[in-house]
């Protein structure tokens, strides 16, 4: 088990400045364009395909970090080039954790290929579990998922809502309800591959922030997939149903759902995407008010400035500490036992929101208009306490572990 440490280490350090250099080069430029325009960045996604950000040989490496510091490091990086952007560059990646989480090895190797291509021939992957109806409350999913045992398929039909990449990508991943009576537990997750008929984008939402990230509803009316496209495979899943049903009598603890699992591994990476944009933002600031001058002196000399300066750097170095807590020990196999992964998605992603317009209030009607990156941040800002988990789920999540109960 490789033990914790604050240092990054040489190769870290390279991927880091390289991450860094990417952002400040190619997505800061783009950035304002693509917020404007509301649409996928796709020569950015292109570009990034190119030099081997945007490809399943990168996040694998820093997926399998040993110090559990590469995933968080690079989302930092890529988030304090311009948030929008960069969703659209990771996107897929929360499909990927799905296959990853709760798939065999046989698809993970064949599908999670497809969710990228190559940088000849980009694609996208979307994950799809929010409804309507159904967000922090994934007990009320409604779309279902029947077995036609004669072809061997499952034949899904619902909507989902708010899904990153939704009805642009090659490979979408749904969450579907196959046992009602089971509640969440009843779940899980299915690889719709591409052109599946049944399959098609509803309705495109125009977002507050993250505007150069294409998120929209995903609708499915009869659309049949492969038996072999249930993640996990049948005899995992009918074997898992019984579990839940034995548990349910007995009013025992019951098991994770596929949907869960996919948030519980993701949550601490959302916090470092926070931390990477309060970061853009506190720097910023810094520099207006290094720069700025107000009674013949830099606006930093004041100290209802420099103090605000201060609180920022210490909130955002703190919530840094908390994500790479919780990303070590996800890494090294320790249990989230006080709701450590919550922890740092509530911390990083408050922070964030906190950061940005404290951000704003130095740069004073500067910072309100579209000439100064942070007013674009503090739009951005405010999804990472929605997506994932709401601040409320977290702290419900944190409350409910310290309190010994089941996290349902």
């Amino acid at each position: 088990m490789t033990e914790f440490t604050l240092d990054l280490n040489d190769d870290q350090k390279q991927v880091r400045d390289w991450l860094n250099g990417f952002a400040k080069d190619v997505m800061r430029p783009a950035a304002a364009e693509w917020d404007e325009r509301e649409e996928t960045p796709w020569p950015v996604i292109q570009e990034a395909a190119k030099v081997g950000i945007y490809s399943l040989d990168f996040y694998a490496q820093q997926f399998f970090d040993p110090t559990g510091l590469g995933i968080p490091m690079a989302m930092e990086e890529l988030f304090w080039g311009d948030a929008g952007i960069a969703l659209s560059i990771v996107g897929t990646g929360l499909a990927a954790i799905g296959v990853i989480a709760n798939g065999t090895e046989e698809q993970i190797g064949t599908w999670i290929p497809q969710m990228y291509g190559d940088a000849n021939d980009v694609k996208l992957a979307a994950f799809c579990s929010s409804e309507p109806d159904a967000g922090s409350d994934v007990g009320a999913m409604r779309t279902r998922a029947v077995y036609d045992e004669a072809k061997d398929e499952w034949v899904l039909n619902g909507t989902k809502t708010w899904a990153t990449n939704g009805g642009i990508a090659n490979v979408h991943i749904v969450v579907a309800v196959v046992d009602p009576e089971l509640g969440s537990k009843g779940h899980a997750s299915f690889i719709v591959p591409p052109n599946t008929p049944g399959l098609s984008q509803g309705q495109k939402f125009k977002k507050h922030g993250i505007r150069a990230s294409h998120t929209a509803e995903v609708v499915l009316e009869n659309a049949r997939v492969p038996g072999h496209c249930l993640l996990g495979g049948k005899e995992k899943l009918d074997h898992r149903l019984a579990k839940a049903r034995e548990r349910a009598k007995s009013g025992g603890e019951r098991v994770k759902n596929a949907a869960m699992a996919t948030f519980e591994a993701s949550r601490p990476a959302v916090g470092a995407m926070a931390v990477g944009t309060a970061r853009a933002a506190y720097e910023e600031a810094l520099e207006y008010a290094k720069t700025r001058e107000q009674f013949g002196r830099p606006i930093i000399d004041n100290q209802g400035v420099a103090f605000q300066l201060a609180d920022m750097r210490t909130q955002i170095d703190a919530a840094r500490l908390l994500v790479w807590r919780a990303s070590w020990m996800a890494t090294a196999g320790k249990p989230f036992t006080s709701a450590e992964g919550s922890m740092s998605k509530l911390f990083a992603s408050e922070t964030a929101k906190k950061v940005t317009a404290q951000a704003i209030q130095i740069l004073g009607g500067n910072g309100y208009t579209r000439e100064y990156p942070v007013e674009r941040m503090h739009r951005d800002s405010a999804i990472y306490t929605i997506f994932e988990g709401t601040s409320e789920i977290q702290r419900l999540v944190i409350a409910r572990t310290l309190a010994g109960l089941p996290i349902r």
